[in-house]
């Protein structure tokens, strides 16, 4: 029997495809890993650098603003009707901070912003959906559910872990933007910088005198958290809800930021003026070693005091100041959609 060829179009595969050469890439974070991993692992770490830079944008932007804030929430401090005031306003502190102590005046604290904004961003945003998913379900709700009572304390908590962590160095920024050595306001601590804070501070005080004013900062925090994300959510879902604008309108995003803006500083104003004094009060020597606050023994104790003092206005000495870091708040995150294509 004759053997027939057999047709080119049925020849049979090869046993082993042929062999073709690794394509590799160099990761950004050093070393070389395949396209799946290239795709996969360098997002979470782009994300993380994108927020980590947005911070310090935005600390650095609004330094400015808040040695202001700051310097007149310490001016006439207990005094009857305010006192002697050494500054007008806000632009007045901006103004004789720049003509008398230049570029690093109206930048003190800088360093200490950035750890604390990290720290503090860093612990609201990572804990609030886990403690809020947690709360749901233990009352038996869908976890991604929004209840407006998960949702506020879960936003208070996560507020009260960041402030936690980050309160040595706010304590360290209140203290150096009250400095002044030409126009002072309130007590005066000097530090060459933060780690010279931080040592000065531990040879003084210990571990009590880097969480000193924690209580004032932990209620600050969840005052305002407490409210910021809860309202937020709520004014989008009625806007939406009601037909009034779509859910991904920038109309949408600016209502909603901007009630729970004013809501924030409605809430969060007496407490932050209170935080900045329970920091930068002077402390005195027990008989029994211990260092406590000179003016006020907490927080409550500050409110009171201030309120008997110098009357509700004590309590909102600078709103203007905070109404423009909200603005600041709203520009920020328009900026953000337009960057990412959402408007």
């Amino acid at each position: 029997m004759i053997a027939q060829k057999r047709p080119r179009s049925e020849e049979l595969l090869p046993l082993r495809a042929p062999k073709q050469r690794r394509r590799t890439v160099n990761h950004p974070l050093g070393g070389n890993s395949s396209p799946s991993q290239y795709e996969a692992l360098p997002t979470r770490w782009i994300r993380l650098g994108s927020e980590f830079m947005q911070v310090l944008r935005d600390t650095f932007a609004s330094i400015l603003a808040q040695v202001a804030k700051t310097r007149m929430q310490l001016q006439g401090e207990l005094a009857k009707k305010g006192g002697e005031k050494v500054y007008k306003n806000a632009l007045d502190v901006i103004a004789k901070t720049w003509r008398n102590e230049g570029f690093r005046g109206v930048q003190r604290g800088l360093g200490p912003a950035y750890v604390y904004q990290i720290l503090m961003n860093g612990s609201r945003l990572g804990f609030y959906e886990p403690i809020r998913r947690q709360c749901n379900k233990l009352i038996g709700a869908d976890p991604t559910d929004q209840i407006p009572f998960t949702s506020v304390f879960s936003g208070a908590a996560s507020g009260i872990i960041g402030a936690s962590l980050g309160n040595p160095f706010f304590l360290i920024k209140a203290r150096m933007q009250a400095y002044s050595p030409v126009l002072p306001v309130g007590a005066q601590h000097y530090y060459k910088s933060s780690l010279d804070a931080l040592r000065n501070i531990w040879h003084g005080e210990k571990f009590r005198g880097l969480v000193r004013g924690i209580d004032a900062a932990a209620l600050r925090t969840a005052m305002g958290s407490s409210v910021q994300l809860p309202t937020y959510n709520w004014t989008k879902n009625q806007l939406v809800s009601r037909g009034i604008s779509s859910a991904d309108s920038i109309w949408t995003f600016l209502a909603s930021s901007s009630v729970s803006g004013l809501c924030v500083l409605t809430m969060m104003q007496p407490t932050d003026t209170v935080l900045t004094r329970m920091y930068n009060q002077p402390t005195i020597r027990t008989p029994d070693g211990r260092h406590v606050g000179a003016l006020y023994k907490n927080p409550i104790d500050c409110l009171w005091k201030t309120l008997k003092a110098e009357g509700p206005l004590g309590w909102y000495k600078v709103p203007h100041t905070i109404v423009t870091l909200t603005a600041n708040d709203l520009i920020v995150g328009l900026y953000k959609r337009v960057r990412d294509g959402h408007v």
